[in-house]
């Protein structure tokens, strides 16, 4: 058996779209699976629509993912754009065996056509029904276009495209399937400008640099008739196709794109891309690579065991591409958070302090103990990398601003509440950190209890002057963190802010 070889290859038109980088984390697991390589080629023929900084951009979204390249860009050997030559050579190949053939029609010239036929309600193709009338060198003769070519004539060159035959497809994810030839169009293969369009590079790179799988989107079906071809036409033997499932919008209406993230608040991209930061790539949005790629891999596929999360390392061993089904799926943002929860749930304090301070670099200057304690006491409440410091900035700095809403609900005992609180806090000054807490808020419920005032009316003042919210841990812990004179000095900062 021939060793795997399998090709992620991305257009540099801009940020790396979770689509695409599911596309690549297919390609990857099953490389790792059979021992085989992983290939990153850069698909830049369009030269137009290349933007500045993505193709850099993708290679960082890849390797904060795990993804190790092993064969990529590096001497342009993989980069369309520096293989040109060896496109219109290969063109020519198929012009000298009649399967190709040279076009002067304009552009201006194919819109009236396609609008002549519109009008009658008919589309038009560039095809063996309507090429004997055009201006090609099937109508005009070896020599009459060459002389057209000589004499600096635009032209593009298209594959003959045989009619009446039944092209058989066979997809690993959805089975065989076949279509009719003449329903197909004469391709471009060579452009005008010279550079080759898609279908034709992406046949001849994946034949050339021995690509045993084509691991791609659903969106490239419609064309697997047309590669088949082109694979016959050179005499090639193609590899293995596989067309991934689509990646839907969250209501299952459309194909996920980066404006319904922009609408619903959810990241779309790996990284945040500096030309488009509305919102958040995932790694800034707090996300695990490891968690976005164990939610990636669901999208399409599940393991066999049931197991739902897992890391790169248990991905591998269990992904089947077989086994990668082929209706869409829908992209659920609660579903993520909840896998990067279970993945926070799993790493130690220390490991998790190590990604909050990527973050949130202010946590460096805090004593490193005190930090890894206070995630042990907030990590269970954590969805998100970037949830951390807000559960547990209070237990570091009182709060400016105190929550309107919880202030509105306070009673016309709150002051005497804090009063007792400052008080019962001075008096327990020298008490042991860990019974500070327990021991303050025994005393005030005591208090509470013999001036009637009811329990949750003091938890929340409380509450309220320890965090500035109503939210956070329990309120001994809180206490015991901080000391009961931090906890002093906030009761009066709130009872001050109520004056």
């Amino acid at each position: 058996m021939n060793k795997v070889r399998v090709r992620f290859a991305p257009s540099p038109t801009g940020p790396l779209h979770i689509g695409g980088l599911r596309t690549a984390l297919f390609n990857y697991l099953f490389a790792k699976k059979t021992k085989g390589v992983f290939m990153v080629r850069i698909e830049d023929t369009d030269r137009k629509r290349e933007v500045a900084g993505a193709e850099e951009y993708i290679f960082k979204s890849l390797e904060w993912c795990g993804m190790q390249v092993d064969e990529r860009t590096t001497d342009n050997s993989h980069r369309q754009s520096s293989r040109k030559e060896l496109y219109q050579s290969k063109a020519r190949e198929l012009i000298k065996k009649r399967l190709a053939y040279y076009a002067f029609d304009s552009e201006k010239d194919l819109q009236k056509l396609r609008e002549s036929w519109g009008k009658k309600k008919e589309t038009f193709i560039y095809n063996w029904k309507t090429r004997e009338g055009l201006k090609n060198s099937l109508t005009l003769g070896d020599e009459k276009a060459n002389s057209m070519i000589a004499g600096g004539k635009a032209y593009v060159i298209r594959f003959l495209c045989p009619r009446n035959k039944n092209v058989v497809t066979d997809d690993i994810i959805r089975g065989a399937g076949n279509i009719d030839s003449s329903l197909i169009d004469d391709k471009i293969l060579i452009k005008a400008d010279g550079m080759p369009t898609y279908h034709f590079a992406n046949v001849v790179d994946d034949n050339m640099m021995r690509i045993s799988h084509v691991i791609r989107g659903e969106e490239w079906l419609p064309s697997l008739a047309l590669h088949v071809l082109l694979y016959e036409a050179f005499g090639w033997s193609p590899p293995k196709f596989a067309h991934l499932p689509l990646i839907l919008n969250p209501n299952g209406k459309g194909k996920l794109s980066k404006r319904s993230g922009d609408s619903s608040g959810f990241p779309v991209f790996p990284l945040s891309w500096g030309k488009e930061n509305k919102i958040l790539g995932f790694k800034e949005a707090g996300f695990l690579p490891k968690a976005l790629n164990n939610y990636m891999a669901s999208l399409g596929w599940a393991a066999e065991n049931g197991e739902e999360i897992m890391n790169m390392d248990e991905l591998i061993e269990n992904f089947k591409l077989e086994k990668v089904v082929s209706a869409a799926a829908n992209f659920d943002f609660d579903r993520l958070k909840w896998v990067n929860q279970k993945h926070i749930t799993k790493m130690s304090n220390e490991e998790l302090l190590h990604e909050i301070v990527k973050l949130f670099p202010e946590t460096k200057t805090l004593e490193n103990t005190r930090v890894l304690l206070a995630v042990g006491l907030v990590r269970d409440r954590a969805e998100t990398i970037l949830d951390f410091w807000e559960l547990m900035k209070y237990l570091f700095y009182a709060a400016e601003m105190f929550d309107e809403k919880a202030v509105r609900k306070l009673s016309e005992k709150t002051k005497d509440i804090l009063e007792q609180g400052e008080k019962i806090a001075r008096a327990l000054k020298n008490e042991r950190p860990a019974n500070g807490g327990e021991k303050l808020i025994g005393q005030c419920l005591d208090w509470a209890n013999k001036n009637n005032i009811k329990s949750a009316q003091i938890m929340m003042t409380l509450r309220l002057a320890l965090v500035g919210g109503l939210h956070g841990i329990d309120l001994k812990k809180i206490i015991s963190f901080i000391g009961v004179n931090e906890t002093s000095s906030r009761f009066g900062r709130l009872r001050k802010a109520l004056d």
